[in-house]
């Protein structure tokens, strides 16, 4: 009957939790760890525009590229190295960051699209994105035929 029970690590005797691995499957499978990479970014709101501020250290300006489509902004990032380091018989001897490709999508609604600007410096890529005016409408009377 001991042998049924599970065992927990810290040697202490738990009740048994069918969906326990489960849910650690779960937790490895959906962490923060996704498949492509993402940088972070802080979003401000001023009174009359938001300012995206997006972490990219060790790119240059040329290596970022900004589009925007139906209403989403993509931000895209990728990084390539030709530096080569190789010893006598062509191996490398130390090469940890060849390739770094990033991308990042935000819903820009209630943007003014031909307004928006960016700016890239000291690894910090800056988008002022200015909220569109809402157009006041005047009230009117409507004549009956």
């Amino acid at each position: 009957m001991f042998g049924l029970m599970p065992y927990e690590r810290r040697g202490n005797i738990g009740y048994y939790n069918p969906f326990k691995e489960l849910e650690e499957f779960e937790k490895r499978l959906f962490s923060n760890q996704s498949i492509t990479p993402q940088f972070r970014t802080d979003i401000r709101d001023t009174e009359k525009e938001y300012i995206l501020e997006a972490d990219l250290p060790g790119f240059d300006k040329e290596d970022i590229s900004l589009s925007i489509e139906n209403g989403y902004l993509t931000v895209s990032a990728e990084h390539k190295t030709n530096k080569e380091e190789k010893d006598e018989k062509g191996n490398y001897i130390r090469r940890e960051r060849s390739y770094g490709s990033y991308s990042r999508c935000f819903d820009i609604s209630g943007i003014d699209e031909d307004a928006i600007s960016a700016s890239f410096k000291n690894g910090v890529l800056e988008l002022r994105l200015p909220k569109e005016t809402e157009k006041k409408i005047a009230a009117k009377k409507i004549e009956i035929n």
